[in-house]
């Protein structure tokens, strides 16, 4: 047998679950067990684009991905902010236990946000990639969702929560919302499973400033 076959067999998406046709969904904690348990594999998708759909900034959505990215940048994984809506607060990230070394953020607007996404997650050289971009069409997204297999990367994609309604080929897809006095995530759709939801409280507000 070639290598290059080996490698081809040997990798998980190749492969689909006999038992029930469904694909093997390789992930990465969220760091919230009542959440991961409502994830086929147990986390955000590896190689595949997330998107959260949030009512407004500061509901805790970007606590939502910290874990990961603290896991990531302690094992040495490079993790690119694009577009925060504010700026990172170093000292807080710190404490939360990022490696900061590992840390980059970029400026980029309209199609040139997606194209910056786009290269970082097809480069291999990044274990996560998050972005704040607005309204993107099917096609930018597909994009996306391509680079991020392609890369074997984790693909966070922030997007207003209106953009719910229209349809995207993103792994994941979860809703974050305010209810009674909590953060409430909505689990719209995910590899796997579809019309369910993990209603999760979050901590308010999130480690960037203005």
């Amino acid at each position: 047998m070639s290598h290059a076959l080996a490698d081809v067999l040997h990798h998980p998406a190749a492969w689909r679950q006999a038992t029930s046709g469904m694909a093997h969904v390789r992930t990465r904690s969220t760091g919230r067990a009542e959440l991961d348990a409502q994830l086929p594999g147990g986390g955000w998708p590896q190689g595949a684009l997330s998107e959260m759909l949030s009512e407004h900034d500061g509901l805790g959505d970007f606590n939502l991905a910290l874990p990961a990215l603290k896991a990531l940048t302690r094992e040495g994984r490079r993790v690119v902010l694009i577009n925060p809506p504010y700026v990172p607060y170093a000292p807080a990230l710190r404490a939360a236990g990022v490696d900061l070394r590992q840390l980059n953020q970029l400026a980029a607007e309209g199609p040139e946000a997606v194209w910056t996404m786009e290269q970082c997650l097809r480069s291999g050289g990044c274990g996560a990639v998050i972005a704040w971009i607005g309204q993107l069409d099917y096609r930018s997204l597909r994009r996306l969702q391509l680079a991020a297999e392609s890369g074997d990367s984790l693909a966070l994609l922030f997007r207003p929560a209106a953009e719910a309604a229209h349809n995207s080929p993103a792994g994941l897809r979860l809703h974050v919302c305010a209810e009674h006095g909590h953060t409430r995530v909505d689990v719209l759709k995910s590899r796997g499973r579809f019309q369910h939801h993990a209603v999760t409280p979050l901590p308010r507000g999130h480690l960037l400033s203005n």
